[in-house]
């Protein structure tokens, strides 16, 4: 989990890392998902407990990859079963994994 500079418009907030290290072929991009405390009731707002995130959910939809230098400050670690989670909700907002 990091805290991340989303631009002017979407502002710093809490971003779920989902990409692996990029290799020197590659472009310099890691992928997040944002987390955010504005929910809708989203069947793609993953909701996760952790001491570090004020109350809210991860919005799977929307997924995006940053350059590193937005990446400002390293928030912490979600457990396996809460990163699984996430990822569940991920797979099925892509239609790769159903309920």
């Amino acid at each position: 989990m990091w805290q991340v500079d989303f631009g002017a418009t979407a502002k710093v907030r809490p971003a779920l890392v989902i990409s692996v290290p990029y290799a020197d072929a590659d472009r310099a991009l890691i992928g997040v998902i944002p987390h955010t405390t504005a929910t809708r009731g989203s069947q793609f707002e993953v909701v996760v407990d952790a001491r570090f995130l004020d109350a809210g959910a991860f919005l799977v939809q929307g997924i995006q990859a940053f350059p590193s230098r937005y990446f400002l400050r390293r928030l912490g670690v979600l457990t396996p079963a809460q990163l699984q989670s996430v990822e569940n909700g991920l797979l099925r907002w892509l239609g790769v994994k159903s309920r």
